[in-house]
């Protein structure tokens, strides 16, 4: 498939969920204190390096950009989704959120002090991973940090059905940190530290925290 085609199939499975995915998920970091360990985690390192605004990419109805903010750090989202973005700005008023493709990210060069991509790399084919990571090279300054979750494994599959048992037309792709920890040192990244959450309130669920590179070196990796 297709780019525009991926990324159409997204956009409006998002867009046809996006009220019931707010609801189901809303209070779900209450739920999970390992999650917001890692953001706070994350939180801490951006404000070693000196602090900065923060982007959320793949932000949802924005519950992990508000969290972000509530620490302390000057975080934005940014979704595929409109209606995404439109929940977001109802739910967390004041907030800042915009429409964005990680694609093809419309910030400027070195402009965030970190970024997070909090389980919204799963529906990327394997083969676009790695210029989104270079998309994510150019918008985070050296030095800075970048957090990524992502569901564990080998497999593929197609979602049909979702959040308040809408129609939906998204692949979902588990894969191993090995391989997400390749593409990322690829792209301009060291990884500093991994996590995989086999707890209850994340089932093979996988963390890197990487900084990018002052020397801003990419590196050929295969898929």
């Amino acid at each position: 498939m297709s780019t525009e085609g991926w990324l159409a199939d997204t956009r409006t499975s998002y867009d046809t969920v996006a009220a019931s995915y707010a609801d189901q998920l809303r209070d779900l970091l209450d739920e999970t204190p390992y999650e917001r360990s890692v953001l706070a985690l994350f939180s801490e390192l951006v404000r070693a390096t000196g602090g900065g605004p923060v982007a959320d990419v793949g932000c949802g109805p924005g519950r992990i950009t508000a969290h972000l903010r509530g620490l302390g750090m000057d975080a934005f989202g940014i979704d595929l989704s409109p209606a995404m973005v439109e929940t977001a700005r109802r739910e967390h008023p004041g907030l800042r959120f915009e429409v964005g493709s990680m694609t093809d990210l419309e910030l400027a060069d070195a402009s965030v002090a970190g970024l997070v991509a909090w389980y919204s790399l799963i529906h990327i084919p394997d083969e676009e991973v790695g210029p989104v990571l270079a998309h994510f090279q150019r918008v985070v300054r050296p030095g800075g940090l970048v957090l990524l979750s992502f569901h564990v494994g080998d497999e593929s599959r197609l979602k049909t059905q979702g959040y308040g048992g809408h129609a939906m037309k998204v692949h979902v792709h588990r894969r191993q940190p090995a391989q997400v920890s390749a593409w990322l040192d690829g792209a301009g990244f060291t990884v500093e530290a991994q996590m995989t959450l086999s707890s209850a309130e994340s089932p093979l669920g996988g963390i890197l925290f990487a900084r990018r590179r002052t020397d801003s070196r990419r590196r050929a990796v295969g898929h």
